[in-house]
C-alpha cells in the first residue's frame, strides 16, 4: 500500500502551481490569524465583520476587487478586502470569496462570543484571498512575506535561471503595461518565456509604480527561497509571484476555452489516476502469480 500512497502524492505535488482548474481555486493555500482578539461584549464588532464579509462577498459577484468598510465608529470599525486572480472567470471568483467567511470563522474564531474575534486575519485560497482588520490596526509593510512553497529541485537544464530571471523581468513589466500579448496591465500578468510559464499580481490598490516594486520584490525572494526550484510561490502582504518550469515546455492551457480546460483537467487526471490503478493491478497480477508458483513448487516438491 505504501508505494501507491507515494505515487498519488508525486503526482498531486507535481501538478503545476500556475493552472488553476475547476477543481481547485478553492483550495487553502494559507491562513494568518492576528493573536490579538477583540474585547467584543456588546457584539458590536462582531456584527461589523459579518456586515463587512456579506458585503466583499457581494460585490465579488461584479468585480474581482474590492475595499470596503463596515462601521461608523472608529474604534469598532472594520476594514476589508477581497480579491480574485487575475484570470479566474467572474462566476468562479463569486464562488471562491464565498467559501472565505465560513473558514475566517473556523480557522480563526469568529463566533462573538467573550471577544473570540481576532483584530485582523486573511484567509488566501488558490483563486481569492480575503484580508479584514479593526480600525487602527498597525499596518504592514506592502513587500512583507506572507508565506512562500517552493517546487523540486531542477533537473539540469543549464539554462535554466537564464530563462527563469528572463520570465520574472518580462512579469515584472507586464503587470505595469500590459507585456507582449495582452496577457498583462491593470497588476496582473500571465505568460511564459521560453520553458518557464511565469505569473504575477498586485492588490487592486496599487499604482503600476509600486505594483511593478512589489511584483520585483516577489520574484528576488523567489529567487533567494526558491534557489533552483523549477517551480515557486511567493506571497506578499500586497502581491504574489510565481513560475513554474517545464523542460518539455509549457502546456498551452491559456489558449484553450472554459470547457476544453476543464477537459483537459480532467483528462490529465484520468489517465495519471488510470495510470496508477493499471499498475496498482499488475502489482496485484504479479503477487497472485507468485503465490501460485510457490504452491505449484510446493506440490511437485511430493
Amino acid at each position: 500500500m505504501k508505494p501507491i500512497y507515494h505515487l498519488f502524492a508525486i503526482f498531486w505535488f507535481c501538478l503545476p502551481f500556475s493552472v488553476i482548474s475547476d477543481d481547485n481555486y478553492k483550495n487553502l493555500i494559507f491562513k494568518g490569524c492576528a493573536n490579538q482578539k477583540f474585547p467584543d461584549p456588546t457584539g458590536v464588532f462582531s456584527q461589523n465583520l459579518k456586515t463587512l464579509l456579506t458585503s466583499l462577498v457581494s460585490q465579488s459577484a461584479q468585480r474581482s476587487f474590492a475595499s470596503t468598510t463596515a462601521g461608523t465608529d472608529n474604534t469598532t470599525a472594520v476594514i476589508g478586502v477581497f480579491q480574485c486572480r487575475g484570470d479566474l472567470p467572474a462566476a468562479q471568483c463569486y464562488d471562491c470569496v464565498a467559501k472565505i467567511p465560513r473558514l475566517v470563522s473556523k480557522l480563526c474564531g469568529g463566533d462573538g462570543d467573550g471577544g473570540n474575534v481576532v483584530v485582523a486575519a486573511r484567509v488566501q485560497l488558490a483563486g481569492c484571498y480575503i484580508r479584514y482588520e479593526v480600525s487602527g490596526f498597525k499596518q504592514t509593510s506592502g513587500v512583507e512575506m506572507l508565506y512562500r512553497v517552493c517546487g523540486k529541485k531542477h533537473s539540469g537544464d543549464p539554462g535554466f535561471s537564464g530563462k527563469r530571471d528572463s520570465a520574472f523581468e518580462m512579469a515584472e513589466n507586464g503587470v505595469k503595461t500590459g507585456g507582449n500579448g495582452g496577457g498583462g496591465g491593470g497588476g496582473f500578468y500571465a505568460g511564459q518565456y521560453e520553458s518557464v510559464y511565469v505569473l504575477g499580481q498586485c492588490e487592486g490598490s496599487l499604482g503600476n509604480s509600486d505594483c511593478g516594486e512589489c511584483v520585483k520584490d516577489g520574484f528576488e525572494r523567489a529567487k533567494s527561497e526558491c534557489g533552483d526550484s523549477i517551480s515557486g510561490q511567493v506571497y506578499l502582504h500586497k502581491c504574489f509571484v510565481s513560475y513554474s518550469y517545464y523542460s518539455h515546455g509549457v502546456p498551452n492551457i491559456s489558449s484553450l476555452s472554459d470547457g476544453e480546460k476543464r477537459q483537459h483537467t480532467q483528462r490529465t487526471i484520468a489517465l495519471a489516476v488510470g495510470g496508477v490503478a493499471v499498475l496498482g493491478f499488475v502489482i496485484v497480477c504479479l503477487l497472485v502469480l507468485k503465490s501460485a508458483m510457490k504452491k505449484k513448487s510446493k506440490y511437485d516438491a511430493y
